[in-house]
Protein backbone atom coordinates (compact mmCIF):
# COMPACT_ATOMS: atom_id res chain seq x y z
CA UNK A 1 0.00 0.00 0.00
CA UNK A 2 1.50 3.06 -1.02
CA UNK A 3 1.99 6.27 1.81
CA UNK A 4 2.03 9.29 2.03
CA UNK A 5 5.08 11.08 3.41
CA UNK A 6 2.49 12.39 5.96
CA UNK A 7 0.42 8.95 6.63
CA UNK A 8 3.84 7.13 7.07
CA UNK A 9 4.98 9.49 9.58
CA UNK A 10 1.70 8.86 11.69
CA UNK A 11 1.95 5.08 11.39
CA UNK A 12 5.23 5.03 12.32
CA UNK A 13 4.49 7.56 15.32
CA UNK A 14 2.03 5.41 16.75
CA UNK A 15 3.66 2.67 16.54
CA UNK A 16 6.34 3.67 18.58
CA UNK A 17 4.32 5.38 21.16
CA UNK A 18 2.35 1.98 21.48
CA UNK A 19 5.14 -0.06 21.57
CA UNK A 20 7.87 1.92 23.50
CA UNK A 21 7.83 -0.15 26.47
CA UNK A 22 9.57 -2.63 24.55
CA UNK A 23 11.47 -0.41 22.28
CA UNK A 24 12.85 1.08 25.24
CA UNK A 25 13.87 -1.72 27.46
CA UNK A 26 15.63 -3.80 24.35
CA UNK A 27 17.02 -0.15 23.03
CA UNK A 28 15.40 -0.37 19.82
CA UNK A 29 14.84 2.62 17.40
CA UNK A 30 11.36 1.96 15.02
CA UNK A 31 12.59 3.61 11.83
CA UNK A 32 9.46 2.48 9.76
CA UNK A 33 6.64 0.20 9.70
CA UNK A 34 4.90 -1.22 6.56
CA UNK A 35 1.70 -2.95 6.87
CA UNK A 36 -0.02 -5.52 4.44
CA UNK A 37 -3.01 -7.18 4.80
CA UNK A 38 -3.27 -10.91 3.96
CA UNK A 39 -6.85 -11.72 4.44
CA UNK A 40 -9.96 -9.80 5.98
CA UNK A 41 -11.51 -6.71 5.01
CA UNK A 42 -9.03 -4.08 4.72
CA UNK A 43 -9.37 -0.93 7.16
CA UNK A 44 -7.45 1.82 7.88
CA UNK A 45 -4.73 1.17 10.62
CA UNK A 46 -5.76 2.29 14.30
CA UNK A 47 -9.47 2.46 13.12
CA UNK A 48 -9.84 -1.51 14.29
CA UNK A 49 -8.60 -4.14 15.91
CA UNK A 50 -8.78 -7.98 14.37
CA UNK A 51 -8.47 -9.98 17.62
CA UNK A 52 -10.21 -9.77 21.14
CA UNK A 53 -7.12 -7.85 22.04
CA UNK A 54 -7.36 -3.50 21.56
CA UNK A 55 -5.23 -2.75 19.27
CA UNK A 56 -2.67 -1.56 21.29
CA UNK A 57 -2.25 -5.45 23.20
CA UNK A 58 -2.14 -6.10 19.41
CA UNK A 59 0.61 -3.81 18.30
CA UNK A 60 2.40 -4.53 21.40
CA UNK A 61 2.13 -8.82 21.05
CA UNK A 62 3.21 -8.20 17.16
CA UNK A 63 6.25 -6.08 18.62
CA UNK A 64 7.09 -8.78 20.84
CA UNK A 65 7.56 -11.50 18.21
CA UNK A 66 9.38 -8.97 16.03
CA UNK A 67 12.03 -8.35 18.91
CA UNK A 68 12.04 -12.03 19.62
CA UNK A 69 13.31 -12.92 15.92
CA UNK A 70 16.10 -9.89 15.72
CA UNK A 71 17.26 -10.42 19.11
CA UNK A 72 17.25 -14.31 18.22
CA UNK A 73 18.91 -13.85 14.71
CA UNK A 74 21.94 -11.74 15.98
CA UNK A 75 22.79 -12.71 19.38
CA UNK A 76 21.25 -16.54 19.42
CA UNK A 77 24.70 -17.86 17.84
CA UNK A 78 23.71 -18.42 14.34
CA UNK A 79 25.18 -21.26 12.17
CA UNK A 80 28.01 -21.30 14.97
CA UNK A 81 26.48 -25.63 15.14
CA UNK A 82 27.64 -26.22 11.87
CA UNK A 83 29.72 -29.61 11.45
CA UNK A 84 29.97 -29.53 15.15
CA UNK A 85 29.94 -32.65 17.50
CA UNK A 86 26.42 -33.40 18.64
CA UNK A 87 27.58 -32.10 22.69
CA UNK A 88 28.96 -28.51 20.57
CA UNK A 89 25.98 -28.17 18.44
CA UNK A 90 23.60 -28.93 21.33
CA UNK A 91 25.43 -25.93 23.42
CA UNK A 92 24.33 -24.16 20.54
CA UNK A 93 20.99 -24.66 20.35
CA UNK A 94 20.31 -24.35 24.20
CA UNK A 95 21.87 -20.95 24.01
CA UNK A 96 20.01 -19.88 21.26
CA UNK A 97 16.87 -21.07 22.87
CA UNK A 98 18.04 -19.09 25.91
CA UNK A 99 18.10 -15.61 23.95
CA UNK A 100 14.85 -16.17 22.38
CA UNK A 101 13.08 -17.16 25.34
CA UNK A 102 14.41 -14.76 27.12
CA UNK A 103 13.23 -11.90 24.74
CA UNK A 104 9.85 -13.16 24.32
CA UNK A 105 9.85 -12.98 28.19
CA UNK A 106 11.30 -9.59 28.55
CA UNK A 107 9.04 -7.97 26.12
CA UNK A 108 5.46 -9.65 27.31
CA UNK A 109 6.67 -8.18 30.53
CA UNK A 110 6.92 -4.94 29.61
CA UNK A 111 3.84 -5.51 27.22
CA UNK A 112 1.54 -6.92 29.94
CA UNK A 113 1.91 -4.06 32.16
CA UNK A 114 -0.46 -2.27 29.75
CA UNK A 115 -2.90 -4.74 30.54
CA UNK A 116 -6.44 -3.90 31.73
CA UNK A 117 -5.49 -4.46 35.60
CA UNK A 118 -7.54 -7.34 36.29
CA UNK A 119 -6.03 -9.34 33.29
CA UNK A 120 -3.11 -11.89 32.97
CA UNK A 121 -1.30 -13.99 30.36
CA UNK A 122 -0.74 -17.58 31.63
CA UNK A 123 1.76 -19.78 29.58
CA UNK A 124 -0.27 -22.79 29.19
CA UNK A 125 1.86 -24.75 26.50
CA UNK A 126 5.62 -24.34 25.74
CA UNK A 127 8.21 -26.22 23.04
CA UNK A 128 11.00 -27.58 24.79
CA UNK A 129 10.36 -29.94 27.18
CA UNK A 130 11.30 -33.17 25.46
CA UNK A 131 14.36 -34.11 24.36
CA UNK A 132 13.68 -34.34 20.41
CA UNK A 133 15.35 -35.94 17.68
CA UNK A 134 19.19 -35.74 18.12
CA UNK A 135 19.19 -35.77 21.80
CA UNK A 136 19.19 -37.92 24.78
CA UNK A 137 17.34 -37.40 28.08
CA UNK A 138 20.46 -36.45 30.31
CA UNK A 139 20.67 -33.15 27.48
CA UNK A 140 17.91 -32.07 30.01
CA UNK A 141 14.78 -29.72 28.39
CA UNK A 142 15.35 -26.87 26.22
CA UNK A 143 15.45 -23.33 27.62
CA UNK A 144 11.61 -22.35 27.22
CA UNK A 145 8.43 -20.47 28.21
CA UNK A 146 6.46 -23.15 29.55
CA UNK A 147 3.37 -24.10 31.79
CA UNK A 148 3.18 -21.89 34.49
CA UNK A 149 4.51 -18.61 33.38
CA UNK A 150 2.30 -15.55 34.65
CA UNK A 151 2.71 -11.91 33.18
CA UNK A 152 0.94 -9.06 34.41
CA UNK A 153 0.55 -6.36 36.76
CA UNK A 154 2.71 -7.22 39.91
CA UNK A 155 -0.52 -7.74 42.30
CA UNK A 156 -2.51 -10.04 39.87
CA UNK A 157 0.64 -12.13 39.11
CA UNK A 158 0.85 -12.56 42.58
CA UNK A 159 -1.91 -14.05 43.24
CA UNK A 160 -2.09 -15.85 40.09
CA UNK A 161 1.14 -17.51 40.49
CA UNK A 162 0.07 -18.82 43.98
CA UNK A 163 -2.94 -20.71 42.29
CA UNK A 164 -0.47 -22.28 39.50
CA UNK A 165 1.55 -23.24 42.20
CA UNK A 166 -0.88 -24.83 43.92
CA UNK A 167 -2.09 -26.76 40.98
CA UNK A 168 1.32 -28.01 40.89
CA UNK A 169 2.11 -29.32 44.15
CA UNK A 170 -1.62 -30.14 45.94
CA UNK A 171 -3.26 -33.57 44.66
CA UNK A 172 -6.97 -31.81 46.31
CA UNK A 173 -6.45 -29.05 44.17
CA UNK A 174 -7.13 -29.31 40.06
CA UNK A 175 -8.68 -27.49 37.28
CA UNK A 176 -12.84 -26.99 38.45
CA UNK A 177 -10.73 -25.61 41.83
CA UNK A 178 -8.58 -23.50 39.50
CA UNK A 179 -11.37 -21.83 37.05
CA UNK A 180 -13.96 -21.24 40.30
CA UNK A 181 -10.93 -18.74 42.04
CA UNK A 182 -10.31 -17.39 38.82
CA UNK A 183 -14.11 -16.25 38.37
CA UNK A 184 -14.90 -15.38 41.95
CA UNK A 185 -11.93 -13.22 41.95
CA UNK A 186 -13.13 -11.85 38.33
CA UNK A 187 -9.33 -12.31 36.90
CA UNK A 188 -9.49 -12.51 33.25
CA UNK A 189 -6.84 -14.62 31.97
CA UNK A 190 -5.74 -15.05 28.29
CA UNK A 191 -3.88 -18.19 27.51
CA UNK A 192 -0.71 -18.81 25.53
CA UNK A 193 1.17 -21.72 23.79
CA UNK A 194 4.65 -20.54 22.86
CA UNK A 195 7.40 -21.81 20.63
CA UNK A 196 10.11 -19.24 20.79
CA UNK A 197 12.48 -20.58 18.72
CA UNK A 198 11.14 -23.32 16.14
CA UNK A 199 13.41 -25.53 14.28
CA UNK A 200 16.61 -24.82 16.80
CA UNK A 201 18.52 -27.82 14.96
CA UNK A 202 18.13 -25.88 11.86
CA UNK A 203 19.13 -22.22 13.46
CA UNK A 204 22.03 -23.44 15.15
CA UNK A 205 23.46 -24.94 11.74
CA UNK A 206 22.68 -21.69 10.13
CA UNK A 207 20.14 -23.44 7.34
CA UNK A 208 18.65 -20.21 5.12
CA UNK A 209 15.15 -21.18 5.99
CA UNK A 210 12.64 -22.20 8.60
CA UNK A 211 13.35 -20.51 12.43
CA UNK A 212 11.06 -18.06 13.62
CA UNK A 213 9.38 -17.57 17.05
CA UNK A 214 5.65 -18.83 17.39
CA UNK A 215 3.51 -16.98 19.70
CA UNK A 216 -0.55 -18.08 19.96
CA UNK A 217 -2.72 -16.02 22.89
CA UNK A 218 -6.36 -17.21 23.48
CA UNK A 219 -9.49 -15.38 25.24
CA UNK A 220 -9.01 -17.87 27.93
CA UNK A 221 -6.35 -20.76 29.39
CA UNK A 222 -6.38 -24.39 28.28
CA UNK A 223 -7.37 -26.72 30.34
CA UNK A 224 -4.22 -28.18 31.09
CA UNK A 225 -3.15 -28.15 35.08
CA UNK A 226 0.93 -29.00 34.35
CA UNK A 227 3.61 -28.74 32.48
CA UNK A 228 3.43 -31.44 29.43
CA UNK A 229 5.29 -32.34 26.22
CA UNK A 230 4.66 -35.35 24.08
CA UNK A 231 4.08 -36.15 20.46
CA UNK A 232 0.85 -35.71 18.59
CA UNK A 233 -0.43 -37.21 15.45
CA UNK A 234 -1.89 -34.60 13.21
CA UNK A 235 -4.18 -33.86 9.91
CA UNK A 236 -4.55 -30.68 8.47
CA UNK A 237 -7.35 -30.29 5.59
CA UNK A 238 -9.10 -27.49 3.77
CA UNK A 239 -12.34 -27.21 6.07
CA UNK A 240 -14.71 -27.68 2.53
CA UNK A 241 -12.78 -31.20 1.98
CA UNK A 242 -14.40 -32.09 5.32
CA UNK A 243 -17.68 -30.65 4.53
CA UNK A 244 -18.25 -32.06 1.28
CA UNK A 245 -17.75 -35.82 3.69
CA UNK A 246 -19.87 -34.73 5.50
CA UNK A 247 -22.93 -34.02 3.26
CA UNK A 248 -22.19 -38.01 2.40
CA UNK A 249 -22.12 -38.87 5.98
CA UNK A 250 -18.22 -39.87 6.07
CA UNK A 251 -15.99 -38.62 8.72
CA UNK A 252 -13.09 -37.51 8.04
CA UNK A 253 -10.14 -37.05 11.27
CA UNK A 254 -6.94 -38.34 11.73
CA UNK A 255 -8.40 -41.92 12.21
CA UNK A 256 -10.07 -42.24 9.00
CA UNK A 257 -7.89 -44.53 6.82
CA UNK A 258 -6.32 -42.45 3.64
CA UNK A 259 -8.49 -43.85 1.16
CA UNK A 260 -11.81 -42.33 2.43
CA UNK A 261 -9.55 -38.83 2.45
CA UNK A 262 -8.41 -39.52 -1.24
CA UNK A 263 -11.96 -39.78 -1.88
CA UNK A 264 -13.40 -36.63 -0.36
CA UNK A 265 -10.68 -34.82 -2.29
CA UNK A 266 -11.67 -35.76 -5.84
CA UNK A 267 -15.39 -34.95 -4.19
CA UNK A 268 -14.31 -31.88 -3.64
CA UNK A 269 -12.21 -30.98 -6.66
CA UNK A 270 -13.33 -32.94 -9.10
CA UNK A 271 -10.51 -33.52 -12.12
CA UNK A 272 -7.61 -32.92 -9.49
CA UNK A 273 -4.60 -35.39 -10.46
CA UNK A 274 -3.65 -37.58 -7.59
CA UNK A 275 -0.38 -36.67 -8.52
CA UNK A 276 -0.69 -32.69 -7.71
CA UNK A 277 -2.22 -34.00 -4.37
CA UNK A 278 1.12 -32.77 -1.97
CA UNK A 279 1.42 -34.63 1.63
CA UNK A 280 3.70 -32.78 3.66
CA UNK A 281 4.82 -34.89 6.53
CA UNK A 282 8.11 -35.17 8.57
CA UNK A 283 11.15 -37.21 6.84
CA UNK A 284 14.15 -38.96 6.69
CA UNK A 285 15.36 -42.78 7.20
CA UNK A 286 15.08 -42.21 11.20
CA UNK A 287 11.41 -41.90 11.07
CA UNK A 288 10.62 -44.37 8.58
CA UNK A 289 9.42 -46.82 11.52
CA UNK A 290 6.85 -44.08 12.83
CA UNK A 291 5.35 -43.08 9.55
CA UNK A 292 5.80 -45.45 6.95
CA UNK A 293 2.55 -46.57 7.86
CA UNK A 294 0.88 -43.12 6.70
CA UNK A 295 3.39 -42.87 3.91
CA UNK A 296 2.29 -46.48 2.18
CA UNK A 297 -1.57 -45.13 2.22
CA UNK A 298 -0.49 -42.04 0.27
CA UNK A 299 2.10 -43.34 -2.22
CA UNK A 300 -0.43 -46.36 -2.80
CA UNK A 301 -2.73 -43.79 -3.64
CA UNK A 302 -0.77 -41.96 -6.32
CA UNK A 303 -0.26 -38.80 -3.83
CA UNK A 304 2.71 -36.98 -4.01
CA UNK A 305 4.98 -36.88 -0.33
CA UNK A 306 6.76 -33.55 -0.23
CA UNK A 307 10.26 -34.25 -0.09
CA UNK A 308 13.83 -31.79 0.70
CA UNK A 309 14.11 -29.24 -1.51
CA UNK A 310 10.09 -29.72 -3.78
CA UNK A 311 9.67 -26.47 -4.89
CA UNK A 312 6.94 -24.47 -3.43
CA UNK A 313 4.25 -22.33 -4.86
CA UNK A 314 6.19 -19.00 -3.19
CA UNK A 315 9.40 -19.95 -5.27
CA UNK A 316 11.22 -21.14 -1.91
CA UNK A 317 12.21 -24.86 -0.92
CA UNK A 318 10.40 -27.23 1.43
CA UNK A 319 12.16 -29.03 3.89
CA UNK A 320 10.95 -31.64 6.06
CA UNK A 321 13.98 -32.96 8.91
CA UNK A 322 11.52 -30.60 10.99
CA UNK A 323 9.10 -27.90 11.22
CA UNK A 324 5.50 -29.03 11.48
CA UNK A 325 3.67 -25.48 12.02
CA UNK A 326 4.81 -23.26 8.79
CA UNK A 327 3.67 -25.38 5.99
CA UNK A 328 -0.03 -25.24 7.86
CA UNK A 329 0.31 -21.45 6.58
CA UNK A 330 0.05 -23.13 2.84
CA UNK A 331 -2.39 -25.58 3.13
CA UNK A 332 -4.88 -25.23 0.16
CA UNK A 333 -5.13 -25.11 -3.29
CA UNK A 334 -3.55 -23.24 -6.47
CA UNK A 335 -3.22 -23.27 -10.11
CA UNK A 336 0.23 -23.97 -12.10
CA UNK A 337 0.86 -22.50 -15.49
CA UNK A 338 -1.08 -25.28 -17.34
CA UNK A 339 -3.83 -24.47 -15.08
CA UNK A 340 -3.85 -27.37 -13.25
CA UNK A 341 -5.22 -27.60 -9.64
CA UNK A 342 -2.66 -28.51 -6.53
CA UNK A 343 -3.90 -29.37 -3.11
CA UNK A 344 -0.98 -29.36 -0.37
CA UNK A 345 -1.97 -30.73 3.34
CA UNK A 346 -0.40 -31.49 6.30
CA UNK A 347 -0.03 -35.29 7.48
CA UNK A 348 1.72 -37.09 10.22
CA UNK A 349 2.85 -35.88 13.68
CA UNK A 350 4.43 -32.67 15.62
CA UNK A 351 5.33 -31.85 19.32
CA UNK A 352 2.55 -31.37 21.30
CA UNK A 353 2.78 -27.15 21.75
CA UNK A 354 3.03 -26.80 17.99
CA UNK A 355 0.33 -29.41 17.01
CA UNK A 356 -2.16 -27.35 19.22
CA UNK A 357 -0.83 -24.30 18.26
CA UNK A 358 -1.48 -25.38 14.27
CA UNK A 359 -5.17 -26.70 15.77
CA UNK A 360 -5.54 -22.80 16.69
CA UNK A 361 -5.38 -21.79 13.51
CA UNK A 362 -8.24 -23.80 11.69
CA UNK A 363 -10.69 -21.14 12.51
CA UNK A 364 -8.33 -18.67 10.99
CA UNK A 365 -7.14 -20.44 7.89
CA UNK A 366 -10.61 -21.94 6.80
CA UNK A 367 -8.85 -25.62 7.70
CA UNK A 368 -10.03 -28.65 9.52
CA UNK A 369 -7.54 -30.24 12.22
CA UNK A 370 -7.61 -33.02 14.51
CA UNK A 371 -5.22 -34.54 16.85
CA UNK A 372 -4.33 -37.69 18.64
CA UNK A 373 -2.14 -37.65 21.60
CA UNK A 374 0.80 -39.74 21.61
CA UNK A 375 3.46 -40.78 23.95
CA UNK A 376 6.78 -39.02 24.46
CA UNK A 377 8.57 -41.85 23.59
CA UNK A 378 6.90 -42.65 20.28
CA UNK A 379 8.39 -46.39 20.01
CA UNK A 380 5.68 -47.67 18.48
CA UNK A 381 5.02 -47.13 14.48
CA UNK A 382 2.07 -44.67 13.90
CA UNK A 383 -0.68 -47.14 13.59
CA UNK A 384 -0.21 -48.49 16.99
CA UNK A 385 1.04 -45.18 18.14
CA UNK A 386 -2.68 -43.44 17.94
CA UNK A 387 -4.23 -46.42 20.34
CA UNK A 388 -1.63 -45.94 23.63
CA UNK A 389 -2.83 -43.01 25.37
CA UNK A 390 -6.28 -44.27 25.28
CA UNK A 391 -5.43 -47.39 27.80
CA UNK A 392 -6.05 -47.56 31.31
CA UNK A 393 -3.34 -48.47 33.56
CA UNK A 394 -5.65 -48.97 36.34
CA UNK A 395 -7.64 -51.89 34.26
CA UNK A 396 -6.24 -55.63 34.81
CA UNK A 397 -5.85 -56.12 31.32
CA UNK A 398 -3.62 -52.97 30.46
CA UNK A 399 -0.17 -55.42 30.37
CA UNK A 400 -2.34 -57.75 28.25
CA UNK A 401 -3.38 -54.96 25.61
CA UNK A 402 -0.12 -53.28 26.05
CA UNK A 403 1.90 -56.64 24.61
CA UNK A 404 -1.26 -56.60 21.68
CA UNK A 405 0.29 -53.71 20.35
CA UNK A 406 4.08 -54.50 20.82
CA UNK A 407 3.30 -58.18 19.63
CA UNK A 408 5.65 -59.49 21.92
CA UNK A 409 5.63 -59.90 25.92
CA UNK A 410 7.08 -56.54 27.47
CA UNK A 411 8.82 -56.34 30.88
CA UNK A 412 7.25 -54.41 33.70
CA UNK A 413 9.79 -52.08 32.88
CA UNK A 414 7.95 -50.95 30.09
CA UNK A 415 5.03 -51.37 31.70
CA UNK A 416 5.73 -49.14 34.58
CA UNK A 417 7.32 -46.67 31.72
CA UNK A 418 4.03 -46.53 29.79
CA UNK A 419 1.80 -46.25 32.89
CA UNK A 420 3.95 -43.04 34.07
CA UNK A 421 3.42 -41.58 30.21
CA UNK A 422 -0.74 -42.04 30.46
CA UNK A 423 -0.75 -40.65 33.86
CA UNK A 424 1.50 -37.53 33.25
CA UNK A 425 -1.09 -36.60 30.52
CA UNK A 426 -3.94 -37.28 32.79
CA UNK A 427 -2.43 -35.21 35.49
CA UNK A 428 -2.06 -32.37 33.06
CA UNK A 429 -5.77 -32.94 31.69
CA UNK A 430 -4.93 -33.58 28.51
CA UNK A 431 -8.34 -34.79 26.59
CA UNK A 432 -7.12 -38.43 26.07
CA UNK A 433 -10.35 -40.22 26.05
CA UNK A 434 -11.86 -38.82 22.59
CA UNK A 435 -11.77 -40.75 19.05
CA UNK A 436 -9.44 -37.34 18.06
CA UNK A 437 -8.79 -33.98 19.46
CA UNK A 438 -9.77 -31.00 17.85
CA UNK A 439 -8.70 -27.40 19.14
CA UNK A 440 -11.75 -26.66 21.08
CA UNK A 441 -11.13 -29.80 23.07
CA UNK A 442 -8.52 -27.81 24.94
CA UNK A 443 -10.82 -24.79 25.87
CA UNK A 444 -12.95 -25.01 29.43
CA UNK A 445 -15.68 -22.42 27.35
CA UNK A 446 -15.85 -23.80 23.66
CA UNK A 447 -16.74 -20.41 22.58
CA UNK A 448 -12.92 -19.54 22.28
CA UNK A 449 -10.72 -16.75 20.19
CA UNK A 450 -7.10 -16.77 18.87
CA UNK A 451 -4.18 -14.35 17.68
CA UNK A 452 -1.12 -15.97 16.60
CA UNK A 453 1.98 -14.17 16.44
CA UNK A 454 4.92 -14.86 14.12
CA UNK A 455 8.66 -13.12 14.26
CA UNK A 456 10.71 -14.58 11.07
CA UNK A 457 14.49 -15.20 11.82
CA UNK A 458 14.87 -16.44 8.43
CA UNK A 459 12.79 -16.70 5.23
CA UNK A 460 9.70 -19.21 5.55
CA UNK A 461 9.62 -20.88 2.06
CA UNK A 462 5.65 -21.26 2.61
CA UNK A 463 4.72 -18.17 2.81
CA UNK A 464 7.49 -16.21 1.28
CA UNK A 465 8.04 -14.35 4.17
CA UNK A 466 11.67 -13.20 4.37
CA UNK A 467 13.91 -13.22 7.50
CA UNK A 468 15.86 -10.61 9.57
CA UNK A 469 17.53 -8.63 6.78
CA UNK A 470 20.51 -6.57 7.70
CA UNK A 471 20.04 -2.97 5.76
CA UNK A 472 23.56 -1.44 7.93
CA UNK A 473 25.38 -2.19 10.90
CA UNK A 474 22.61 -0.78 12.93
CA UNK A 475 19.57 -1.56 11.15
CA UNK A 476 17.56 -3.97 10.60
CA UNK A 477 13.70 -5.16 8.72
CA UNK A 478 11.85 -7.80 10.80
CA UNK A 479 9.03 -9.57 8.89
CA UNK A 480 5.81 -10.10 11.64
CA UNK A 481 2.80 -11.81 11.00
CA UNK A 482 -0.72 -12.02 13.35
CA UNK A 483 -3.75 -14.34 11.98
CA UNK A 484 -6.99 -14.28 13.94
CA UNK A 485 -10.29 -15.45 12.57
CA UNK A 486 -11.42 -12.25 11.79
CA UNK A 487 -8.14 -10.98 9.43
CA UNK A 488 -4.52 -11.71 8.79
CA UNK A 489 -1.26 -8.96 8.22
CA UNK A 490 2.19 -8.91 7.57
CA UNK A 491 3.51 -6.07 9.24
CA UNK A 492 7.62 -5.60 8.56
CA UNK A 493 9.77 -3.39 10.41
CA UNK A 494 12.51 -1.45 9.66
CA UNK A 495 14.28 -1.43 13.86
CA UNK A 496 17.84 0.89 14.44
CA UNK A 497 20.04 -0.58 17.29
CA UNK A 498 20.34 2.27 19.76
CA UNK A 499 23.66 0.72 21.40
CA UNK A 500 27.20 -0.25 19.68
CA UNK A 501 27.12 -4.60 19.13
CA UNK A 502 28.61 -5.33 22.47
CA UNK A 503 26.18 -3.79 24.68
CA UNK A 504 23.56 -4.56 22.57
CA UNK A 505 24.10 -8.01 23.21
CA UNK A 506 24.26 -7.64 26.97
CA UNK A 507 20.61 -6.21 26.36
CA UNK A 508 19.34 -9.00 24.75
CA UNK A 509 21.52 -11.84 26.91
CA UNK A 510 19.84 -13.06 30.09
CA UNK A 511 21.23 -11.64 33.39
CA UNK A 512 22.29 -15.39 34.62
CA UNK A 513 23.83 -16.55 31.23
CA UNK A 514 26.68 -12.80 31.17
CA UNK A 515 27.35 -13.85 34.76
CA UNK A 516 28.17 -17.25 33.62
CA UNK A 517 29.97 -16.17 31.04
CA UNK A 518 32.04 -13.55 33.47
CA UNK A 519 30.44 -10.68 33.81
CA UNK A 520 31.11 -9.46 37.77
CA UNK A 521 27.83 -9.82 40.01
CA UNK A 522 29.23 -8.13 42.68
CA UNK A 523 30.05 -4.74 41.42
CA UNK A 524 27.18 -4.41 39.24
CA UNK A 525 24.34 -2.35 40.45
CA UNK A 526 21.49 -4.40 42.24
CA UNK A 527 17.69 -3.49 41.45
CA UNK A 528 14.68 -4.59 43.10
CA UNK A 529 13.57 -5.66 39.62
CA UNK A 530 16.48 -8.64 39.61
CA UNK A 531 14.60 -10.28 41.69
CA UNK A 532 11.87 -11.01 39.35
CA UNK A 533 14.55 -11.12 36.41
CA UNK A 534 16.10 -13.46 38.11
CA UNK A 535 13.75 -15.43 39.29
CA UNK A 536 12.16 -15.16 35.43
CA UNK A 537 15.40 -16.72 33.85
CA UNK A 538 15.87 -19.87 36.19
CA UNK A 539 12.45 -20.73 35.20
CA UNK A 540 13.44 -20.48 31.53
CA UNK A 541 16.83 -22.15 31.63
CA UNK A 542 16.61 -25.24 33.77
CA UNK A 543 13.02 -25.86 35.00
CA UNK A 544 13.91 -29.39 35.34
CA UNK A 545 16.06 -28.24 38.05
CA UNK A 546 12.85 -26.61 40.62
CA UNK A 547 10.64 -26.89 43.19
CA UNK A 548 7.93 -25.02 44.14
CA UNK A 549 7.21 -25.53 47.71
CA UNK A 550 5.14 -23.16 48.60
CA UNK A 551 4.77 -19.11 49.97
CA UNK A 552 6.50 -18.09 46.99
CA UNK A 553 9.53 -20.03 47.42
CA UNK A 554 11.60 -21.60 44.50
CA UNK A 555 14.09 -24.64 45.49
CA UNK A 556 16.98 -24.88 43.37
CA UNK A 557 18.30 -28.31 42.76
CA UNK A 558 21.56 -28.80 41.18
CA UNK A 559 22.52 -32.25 40.86
CA UNK A 560 19.24 -32.20 38.80
CA UNK A 561 21.09 -29.81 35.92
CA UNK A 562 22.48 -31.54 33.22
CA UNK A 563 26.32 -30.56 32.16
CA UNK A 564 25.41 -30.63 28.74
CA UNK A 565 22.34 -27.62 30.04
CA UNK A 566 24.65 -25.70 32.08
CA UNK A 567 28.09 -26.72 32.56
CA UNK A 568 29.61 -27.82 35.80
CA UNK A 569 31.71 -25.15 35.83
CA UNK A 570 28.90 -22.56 35.03
CA UNK A 571 26.77 -24.12 37.81
CA UNK A 572 29.67 -23.56 40.05
CA UNK A 573 29.13 -19.76 39.41
CA UNK A 574 26.00 -20.18 39.20
CA UNK A 575 25.60 -21.65 42.69
CA UNK A 576 27.97 -18.54 43.33
CA UNK A 577 25.33 -15.63 42.45
CA UNK A 578 22.52 -17.26 44.12
CA UNK A 579 23.72 -17.17 47.17
CA UNK A 580 25.55 -14.07 47.08
CA UNK A 581 22.28 -12.17 46.09
CA UNK A 582 20.60 -14.13 48.97
CA UNK A 583 23.05 -13.19 51.00
CA UNK A 584 23.43 -9.31 50.75
CA UNK A 585 19.92 -8.56 49.51
CA UNK A 586 17.85 -11.29 51.78
CA UNK A 587 14.36 -9.47 51.63
CA UNK A 588 14.18 -9.55 47.51
CA UNK A 589 16.07 -12.33 47.00
CA UNK A 590 14.17 -14.22 50.26
CA UNK A 591 12.13 -16.92 47.31
CA UNK A 592 15.54 -18.83 46.49
CA UNK A 593 15.93 -21.94 48.50
CA UNK A 594 19.28 -24.14 47.27
CA UNK A 595 19.33 -27.43 47.95
CA UNK A 596 22.58 -29.52 49.31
Amino acid sequence: MNLSDRERRDLVSQWAFDTRPILGRMHLWLEDVEVEWLRGKRAPEFTKNISFMDGRMERLMTMTAAVTALGTRLFGRFGEGKDKSKEELNRVKKDADAISAYAMSESLWYATRQLPENHAVLVCMGEGLMPKVGETKEMGSNPQLGFGRVYARPQVAKWLDGKVTRLLNQENYGWSEFREDIKNAGITIWGSAIDTLENTSRFAKGKPTGPLTVMHLFNQPLHITKPYEAYMGNLFLPLKVVQKAEEKSVLLDFMTPRKKVMEAIEETYPGIKRKNIHVWTLGGKSREKRLGWIWKQWKDLGAHLVEDGWALPSGGKAFTDSGTYAPTYLIGTWEDREKQIHLFLLDGYAASAEAMQAASLTPALDLDGTLVTFTSKFELPIEKEQFVMRLDPNQPDFKHKLEKLFQKTVDQDTVDKYTRMIMEAREAEMPLHHRVIRAHDFFPEKNWDVAAFLGYMCDDPYTGAKGVECIDDQIYRVTTRISTPRAGKRITFTLRLMENPKEQRLIFNPLLIRFIYGEDFRTRPVKISDSGRIRNELQTLCSEALEYPGSGKILVHFDRIPPEVISLKGQKVLREVLEWYKKHHPIWFNWIEISS
